[in-house]
């Protein structure tokens, strides 16, 4: 066997890594967005709808009486 051989061997037999979770909210919703523009670039509506409702439950909810009150450094942590 070729060391290329030996090398692809165990590449599949290692299977897939997985990725580690996101660390930030913000990390999360830049990997969500990615793959909703992949999904809209490659014409996947229903994943791109899945994608849309993901991203809408990732994002911050702030109360409408109390974001009047809230400066943008506290926006955005």
């Amino acid at each position: 066997m070729t060391a290329l051989s030996v090398r692809l061997s165990r590449a599949l037999s290692g299977g897939r890594r997985t990725p580690p979770p996101p660390s930030t909210r913000a990390s999360l919703l830049a990997t969500l967005l990615r793959k909703r523009a992949t999904a809209h670039n490659v014409g996947a509506e229903d994943l791109e709808a899945l994608l849309r409702d993901q991203i809408r439950w990732a994002l911050p909810m702030i109360e409408t009486e109390r974001a009047d009150e809230l400066t943008a450094d506290e926006l955005t942590e």
